[in-house]
């Protein structure tokens, strides 16, 4: 009996090797190798040493002094100049990519070519970086927080509508359902039945989108659009490096705050 239960265990059949994994490792490490083989690099300056230390110096050696200033421009403005900027370049996408989340939905529309049509705006818009876009609103409206409104209002819509439609496209049968049982028009569905699923979510993604476009807007100011970004690139052409430290720590702080309080209502949200 014992030997023909052990006749009948068979050993483990060793792993296979697989050619195929090897072949993508090798063909990575041959695209790294190309990709660092065309970056130019012609050595380190003699002055490279100095100027390290002096960045180095003035970051941890901040201007106190540029955290507010009467007659002009500081800190604080500049901060509260980006957060503008961000929350109206939120509301507007929030607003705007909602028509485009059903839009695209396969859902909500009657025939996939249509929500199709739709997702392909959506990723055309988001195909524009945000700084193209306000280089283009810099030039149509000028230089200053307006056209970084836009510019993150615009691009925001691409990414947004996706996860807008993604939500849609989630949403429980049910309710819609019991409503159009009882007589209820398209309408009073969309309202009672559809929103009250997807606003929670549109909620959760938009102040996601939020804590991005405060990042955002602080990089479109350093080409003219408004914010915290246009004190940093005079200070940084000008070599002022304990103002650049300055605008970097207050940078980080006003982050660190929004990510926190923005992270405690999406758990309250979820």
């Amino acid at each position: 009996m014992m030997k023909n239960e052990a006749s009948r265990i068979r050993p483990r059949p060793k792993p296979r090797k697989n050619p195929l994994r090897w072949l993508i490792i090798l063909l990575l490490i041959l695209v790294y190798a190309w990709a660092l083989a065309g970056v130019p690099f012609t050595g380190f300056k003699e002055t490279a040493g100095q100027i390290m230390k002096a960045i180095i110096a003035g970051i941890f050696s901040p201007d106190w002094n540029f955290v507010y200033l009467p007659e002009g421009e500081d800190l604080l403005r500049g901060l509260l100049d980006t957060l503008a900027i961000s929350v109206l370049g939120t509301v507007i996408s929030a607003v705007l990519c909602i028509p485009f989340a059903f839009w695209s939905a396969r859902n909500m529309s009657g025939h996939r070519a249509i929500s199709g049509a739709g997702k392909m705006m959506l990723s055309f818009i988001r195909t524009f970086p945000e700084i193209i876009m306000a280089l283009l609103f810099i030039k149509a409206v000028g230089p200053g927080s307006f056209a970084g409104v836009l510019a993150l209002g615009l691009h925001s819509i691409g990414m947004l509508g996706k996860l807008y439609a993604d939500e849609v496209e989630n949403i429980d049968y049910g309710p819609s359902e019991a409503l159009l049982a009882s007589g209820a028009t398209r309408l009073q569905q969309l309202w009672f039945a559809i929103l009250p699923q997807v606003i929670p979510g549109f909620l959760n993604y938009t102040l996601y989108r939020f804590e991005i476009n405060v990042r955002s807007a602080t990089i479109l100011g350093v080409i003219g659009a408004g914010g915290i970004g246009t004190p940093l690139i005079f200070a940084l052409s000008t070599r002022n490096w304990p103002r650049v430290g300055i605008i970097l720590l207050g940078i980080i702080v006003m982050i660190t705050i929004i990510d926190l309080i923005s992270g405690y209502i999406r758990k309250k949200l979820v």
